[in-house]
């Protein structure tokens, strides 16, 4: 349970579901793969949108993508995007719900052929990854990085869709693989 008067990153604000997301995901290494097919289909669906308004319909897109298991999401024919289309517990645009079928047939290659799609994120993402410096500021971020660039290039030739170099960024931000959290955050090196 998030506790109130802790010092946070500016973008937790007060909404209690984004200081526990803070809390307790954003920033944390994820290894299993259907976390982070989860993070990265979540993170594409944000384009455009706040992270806020994917976070009110969490539940629904678990609902809606079974739970982002790879092997269920890349079965998906066209009465399950149909179906998708009219649930209004998800974003119901329809390249975001064909990439994220498609990013998930992807997924299962990558992995089937690195061994997992965890195994092959951290051989193309610096590891470990380097905390912000003291002297860091939000507006010190940037939006991409040389290796969202790189992660970024790499998926679309694999065949992902909606992995932008941004996108590909917030969802390194998101697990693990970058620490974006910065000086006068609990978080910040924890």
């Amino acid at each position: 349970m998030p506790v109130a008067d802790r010092p946070r990153c500016w973008w937790a604000g007060s909404d209690p579901l984004l200081i526990a997301y803070h809390d307790e995901e954003w920033g944390r290494p994820v290894t299993d793969d259907r976390q982070l097919f989860e993070m990265l289909s979540l993170e594409a669906f944000q384009a455009g949108l706040s992270w806020l308004t994917i976070l009110r319909k969490r539940d629904g897109f678990r609902t809606a993508f079974r739970n982002f298991e790879p092997t269920v999401v890349a079965a998906f024919d066209a009465a399950e995007r149909d179906r998708l289309m009219a649930d209004a517990g998800i974003v119901r645009n329809r390249a975001k719900i064909d990439a994220t079928i498609g990013n998930a047939a992807a997924l299962l290659e990558v992995a089937a052929t690195n061994g997992s799609f965890h195994g092959y994120l951290v051989r193309l993402v610096p590891q470990p990854p380097a905390r912000q410096p003291a002297n860091a500021t939000k507006e010190s971020l940037s939006a991409t990085t040389a290796a969202s660039d790189a992660l970024s290039r790499d998926l679309k030739q694999r065949g992902f869709r909606f992995v932008g170099s941004t996108i590909i960024y917030s969802f390194m931000e998101a697990v693990g693989l970058v620490d974006d959290h910065l000086p006068g955050c609990f978080r910040y090196a924890g």
